[in-house]
């Protein structure tokens, strides 16, 4: 303990990192046969703070990811790039994450999250890693596992997909042809005035709450969210017109929370690093700007590829310009009425 009543720094480091720190950097380096450059390559891409060449400041889980990393390259799985790449992904994904942990743990012990956890709590809180982080472990490679196999079998399907198009005639290299939504919090720069910081985090986090549950439970994707914007794709359009018509439905049942507009197309995009890129995605985010709150606007190919559903309404807005885009066709989408 420090002074202050706190656990040593170093300790609760160790702690969470599963051993010592006991390297330095030309040690790890040395370990694992990885080129210095390329080590601070990757020290960078991980997100990692820079550290003195002399700094004792790596562990032998360190050393251990080096080493496979070394290992896949030599067995010609990943070049450098695709390395970099990877591990910025995972990075970038880590960081959320353990932020998210930290916070989360730090809510249940602070009554008052706009005040700064006691000694007290943060004993509490490296109590409860000691504890129970070979349990939390598992839960991340649990999910990262079945969020691969996921993204594994709609690889698989668009692969198949590619080649019928290709016995039927030409297509776009590396676009995948889909169903892409954004839902847009209505006012929310008025709604950021008039609530203080707690408040609005509150309504951002069951916003993104509700529209990730509704579209993992009608088997879409949740692709990133942006504060005050969810996007979403599918692999059929009924899939993504079920997501956004409950969605929009979700949130205007919800008295405190502005409505949302959502904006949907239909065409090929550009998969890349989990995100989605493309005119396609373009169209959707427009879109959401010529819904009314609370209702689906949908592009043309959308509409053709949901003609003859019984399932949806679908009635043809006035043509209009978009930034960027030209003239489109636009059309609410809305369930039949039975």
């Amino acid at each position: 303990m420090s002074d202050d009543g706190l656990p040593d720094p170093k300790v609760i480091e160790e702690l969470l990192l599963g051993g010592e720190l006991k390297y330095t950097r030309v040690d790890a380096v040395r370990l694992s046969g990885i080129a210095t450059e390329f080590a601070r390559r990757l020290w960078r891409a991980f997100g990692y703070p820079s550290m003195p060449e002399d700094a004792v400041a790596y562990t032998e889980g360190d050393v251990a990811a080096l080493c496979r990393i070394r290992r896949l390259m030599d067995d010609g799985v990943l070049d450098e790039n695709g390395v970099i790449r990877l591990v910025r992904a995972f990075g970038q994904t880590m960081t959320r994450l353990a932020e998210w942990q930290v916070n989360l743990l730090s809510a249940m012990l602070v009554s008052d999250p706009r005040e700064q956890p006691s000694a007290e709590a943060v004993s509490s809180i490296v109590d409860i890693a000691e504890k129970h982080i070979d349990e939390f472990e598992p839960l991340v490679v649990h999910a990262w596992r079945r969020q691969l196999a996921a993204a594994g079998n709609r690889a698989m399907a668009a692969a198949a997909s590619r080649e019928d198009e290709g016995r039927g005639g030409p297509h776009l290299p590396g676009r995948l042809v889909t169903t892409v939504g954004f839902a847009d919090m209505v006012s929310f720069t008025q709604m950021s005035r008039e609530l203080d910081e707690i408040e609005l985090a509150r309504v951002v986090e069951w916003f993104e709450e509700t529209a990730a549950d509704i579209i993992a439970t009608c088997g879409g994707r949740l692709v990133k969210t942006l504060g005050d914007e969810v996007l979403f794709c599918g692999d059929t359009p009924e899939t993504v017109a079920e997501i956004a018509l409950s969605v929009a439905a979700a949130i205007q049942d919800e008295t405190e929370i502005p409505d949302v507009r959502v904006g949907v197309a239909h065409g090929p995009v550009l998969p890349l690093m989990g995100d989605v890129f493309g005119t396609t995605v373009n169209l959707a985010a427009r879109l959401t700007a010529l819904a009314r709150p609370g209702t689906v606007v949908i592009d043309e190919s959308l509409a053709e590829a949901l003609t003859g559903n019984d399932a949806y309404t679908i009635t043809s807005m006035v043509r209009r310009p978009v930034q960027g885009l030209g003239i489109v066709q636009p059309y609410v989408l809305r369930r039949t009425r039975l």
